[in-house]
């Protein structure tokens, strides 16, 4: 059997599978909890999975912590995704960067259920991503003799990870301090960004899910960090320390066109970007603004400022990961030095109202993900 021919039959594995499942919702009927919150600890002692219910007003209540069976670094890790969900909302990844590996749940209607932990195919993985039942995690590498790669996983319908052979690939150099990895073009490519080279990466993807060798091209400004992606293949950037957003259209044969170069939001290191879920409105994280910046999505890909001195929504200390809820009413924030997750409700223009605010999360936390 081929590997596309393995891949297919899995793939109709994991459609029959899917239906086996219980609903992966933190709620039940006639309750105000819409959804969940997910960050996760990334502690050094072991990492964990921390898990708040979503209430109709956007408000979050503690729901419990999950262990991932691997190791966290204890410290910022740089990057965005560190925590991806499956489009359905089954399935929860997280990255174990200092024990390098991959944890799968899946998501029960009142718990996390750890089903997989694995290598994550090089050192120091930083960032993951998920289409269906394929898997791309970004190796940021650093350790001696290991290289900055991606590396491929097929994800069974009972939540194990399986290494994809010959989906391993290098980034344009080591040492690039790559910050995340995605889906594009509705899974027939990737990109990467690398903060030290100021380049973005595309990897094709074949039928059989397997990604080719980096295409690499020049960011519009330094240090390209966290960036979305719409489904017409819109790709938004941040550029920290210009604290700006770029937006370019990603194209079938792994090229880029620019639309908007570095446009400023006059805050300060813009590292974390979201889209509304009409992708009408782009958001960034000012980490050292210590707030939101909004920006219009026109159609052609055009960006402009919501707020002409670029503060849409005011954030605590330090806001790093964003996350927008799938019914794409509430965008939250998580802040590492104030140790809280902020919430906001989005209106039709595209401004934020501040609704919540959960304190107690760990200064060392990484990733979000909203439900």
């Amino acid at each position: 059997m081929t590997t596309f021919q393995s891949l297919f039959a899995r793939s109709l594995l994991f459609a029959v599978g899917l239906l086996a499942l219980p609903h992966a919702s933190f709620a039940s009927p006639g309750d105000d909890r819409p959804g969940a919150v997910y960050t996760m600890s990334n502690g050094a002692d072991g990492n964990r999975v921390l898990v708040f219910h979503r209430h109709a007003g956007g408000g979050l209540q503690w729901a419990g912590s999950y262990p991932t069976g691997g190791l966290g670094t204890g410290a910022s890790l740089g990057d965005q995704g560190a925590l991806a969900s499956s489009g359905d909302g089954r399935w929860l990844l997280a990255v174990n960067a200092a024990s390098n590996e991959l944890s799968v749940f899946a998501v029960r209607r009142d718990a996390l259920v750890l089903t997989d932990i694995v290598p994550s195919g090089g050192e120091n993985p930083l960032s993951v991503a998920i289409d269906a039942n394929l898997v791309y995690v970004l190796n940021a590498g650093g350790a001696a003799g290991s290289t900055d790669n991606i590396s491929g996983f097929y994800l069974s319908p009972l939540g194990r990870l399986q290494a994809l052979p010959g989906s391993t690939q290098a980034l344009s150099a080591a040492n690039t301090g790559p910050a995340e990895i995605s889906f594009a073009l509705h899974g027939d490519q990737l990109v990467v960004t690398e903060k030290n080279t100021n380049r973005l990466d595309q990897f094709a993807v074949d039928e059989s899910g397997v990604a080719g060798a980096v295409h690499s091209s020049p960011s519009s400004g330094a240090t390209p960090f966290g960036f979305a992606i719409s489904r017409s293949g819109l790709l938004v950037v941040s550029e920290a320390p210009g604290s700006a957003l770029s937006s370019y259209w990603l194209h079938p044969d792994a090229t880029l066109s620019g639309v908007t170069a570095s446009l400023a939001d006059h805050q300060g290191a813009a590292c974390w970007v979201v889209l509304s879920k009409n992708e009408r409105f782009a958001y960034t994280a000012n980490a050292g603004g210590n707030d939101i910046s909004g920006y219009r999505v026109t159609p052609d890909g055009s960006l402009t400022l919501l707020a002409d001195g670029g503060v849409t929504g005011v954030a605590d200390k330090h806001p790093l990961d964003l996350a927008v809820t799938e019914d794409g009413r509430f965008l939250y924030s998580l802040n590492t030095v104030s140790q809280t997750i902020v919430g906001f409700r989005i209106g039709a223009d595209g401004s934020l109202t501040r609704v919540s605010d959960t304190s107690g999360v760990p200064a060392s936390a990484a990733g979000l993900v909203a439900r």
